[in-house]
C-alpha cells in the first residue's frame, strides 16, 4: 500500500509528532505508516484522512502487489 501522508505533511507544515499527536497515534506509527511497514486500520486511516480533509483513496492506493 502507498500513501501520500508525508506530501500531505509537507503541504500543511506539520511534523510526524504533530500529526501523531492530533490524531492520537505515536510518532513512530505515523512513521512505520509513511513508509509502509505498517499498514493502518480502517479507523487510523479514516483519522488520517479526515485530519487532511481528503478522502481515504486520496491518501492511500494499492500496489499491484495488493490486489
Amino acid at each position: 500500500m502507498e500513501n501520500t501522508i508525508r506530501v500531505e505533511r509537507a503541504i500543511v507544515r506539520i511534523t510526524q509528532a504533530q500529526l501523531a499527536d492530533r490524531i492520537g497515534v505515536s510518532r513512530q506509527t505515523i512513521h512505520a505508516v509513511e513508509t509502509g511497514k505498517f499498514v493502518p486500520s480502517t479507523v487510523l486511516a479514516l483519522k488520517i484522512a479526515r485530519y487532511f480533509k481528503k478522502n481515504v483513496e486520496d491518501i492511500f492506493t494499492l500496489e499491484e502487489s495488493d490486489l
